[in-house]
């Protein structure tokens, strides 16, 4: 195969994540992303070297033999945020465990696999959703939404998507319809124009309490306050409690903020997970599927067994979920974060909860550990999803616990690690994976690592 050449196939194994590969009529084997196994598809060779190729799926020419789930979703195909909508739910979970037991199984031969636990809503379960100002096609409307698959402009609505609370569609349109109508622009990210930028939409989904962050340059002219007026007359489930603006005058496309202002109510909201109440500031970490999350915590809580007279480290703790969910069966646990807003958040959520055994540092895991004083009994690690820096991860395994629990939401990077622990004397003892993004091809992964006997550490 060419570079630049279109060619058609057949997709057969998918590999985390999302690297599928698809097999043309001369047998010649290409890694197209997004191509879902059995699909006949249409696809431009991106790269070729050695006889590797990795290609672009342009179109897809004859479904899959998998796709026949019901009420799929109307931006399916052309939103780039999820890829397995057309596949029943029972199929889904079918696939993600093939490619979490295939990477583990690559360095892993002798543990115990304890299968995949799905989550308990497979629609309407995002409580935090990031959408972006643009258009749809060039010189458009105004549009509000998320990313055309494959693209870095367009701008899909996606008023009808099915994995956001109901209330997010709600407060998309109505913010679409407001702007339009004013005619303000959104940023143009090429020429570092316009005002407009992102809409931030958090939720309680427990307490229905409600955040609308609107991001924009501080070259906004517009008097907000109205905008924050129409969103507390808006239909919705939930309780509109906050309402922020945050101006953001960077150059990188991402949900920031130089300087937050309270448009309306407060700058936090409340959520409820496993009976403990958490205050979430409009940039704290918290996992984006509250229900999920319940699963995930209960399965690492279960993983660790009794914790009676043993102090825990929950290293990259964010604002410290797990760390007090493990309090109560714990002598101590003590939390490393290297931002310091989630820091910040997780030291009011214990006197929110009345926790007396945790206590949170602030800084980078690599530095922080090294100054606490204490020998951990446990560790739990939930790093982010490049995974744990390799002298960060020597000095994890020097303390030489006999009981290491690994959170992973990307599978590649965990098994990475793995080789690491293993020439140290570490083995995976179980594992299993966790669906918290039904309808996406993302998965967490929760294993447990034990020393191997003979290699116990004084």
């Amino acid at each position: 195969m060419k570079k630049g050449q279109i060619y058609q196939g057949v997709a057969g194994e998918i590999r985390f994540p999302n690297r599928t590969v698809v097999i043309t009529e001369e047998g010649e084997e290409c890694v197209v992303p997004n191509a879902l196994t059995g699909q006949t598809v249409e696809f431009r060779v991106e790269k070729a070297r050695n006889r590797r190729y990795e290609g672009r799926l342009l179109n897809v020419l004859a479904p899959s033999d998998m796709e026949g789930a019901r009420d799929v979703c109307p931006h399916f195909g052309r939103c780039g945020g999820c890829l397995y909508q057309s596949v029943p739910y029972i199929q889904q979970l079918r696939l993600k465990e093939n490619q979490v037991r295939h990477l583990l199984d690559s360095v892993e031969t002798e543990y115990k696999w304890e299968g995949i636990k799905a989550s308990p809503r497979q629609t309407n379960y995002r409580n935090k959703m990031e959408y972006s100002f643009g258009n749809e096609e060039l010189n458009g409307p105004l549009t509000v939404g998320l990313h055309k698959r494959g693209g870095f402009y367009d701008i899909i609505p996606v008023q009808d998507c099915r994995i956001a609370d109901s209330d997010f569609r709600v407060i998309l349109m109505y913010t679409q319809m407001y702007f339009r109508m004013r005619g303000i622009p959104f940023y143009h990210k090429l020429k570092h124009e316009g005002v407009l930028r992102h809409l931030l939409v958090r939720k309680g989904l427990r307490t229905g309490e409600i955040m609308v962050g609107i991001v924009t340059t501080s070259a906004i002219s517009a008097e907000l306050e109205t905008y924050a007026e129409g969103l507390l007359e808006l239909s919705t489930s939930g309780t509109i409690v906050s309402v922020l603006h945050m101006i953001n005058d960077g150059l990188a496309d991402v949900v920031r903020a130089d300087e937050v202002r309270v448009l309306s109510g407060r700058d936090y909201i409340f959520e409820e997970l496993l009976n403990l109440r958490f205050r979430i500031t409009p940039f704290s970490f918290f996992q984006t599927n509250t229900y999920g999350a319940e699963v995930l915590y209960e399965t690492v809580r279960g993983y660790l067994g009794t914790l009676r007279d043993k102090e825990v480290y929950d290293l990259y703790s964010g604002t410290g979920t797990i760390s007090q969910v493990l309090s109560p069966a714990a002598k101590k646990v003590i939390g490393v974060e290297i931002v310091e807003e989630a820091v910040e958040a997780a030291r009011e959520n214990v006197l929110l909860n009345h926790i007396p055994n945790c206590e949170f540092l602030c800084g980078d895991v690599l530095k922080v550990i090294d100054e606490i004083g204490d020998r951990p009994d446990v560790i739990v690690l939930d790093p982010p999803r490049e995974g744990i820096h390799q002298k960060a991860l020597q000095k994890i395994i020097a303390f030489g616990v006999d009981r290491i629990v690994y959170i992973s939401c990307k599978p590649t990077s965990l098994v990475r690690d793995i080789e690491v622990f293993k020439a140290s004397g570490y083995r995976v003892e179980r594992a299993c994976a966790v669906d918290m993004f039904a309808g996406t091809q993302n998965i967490e992964v929760v294993a447990v690592l034990s020393k191997k006997p003979g290699d116990m550490r004084d």
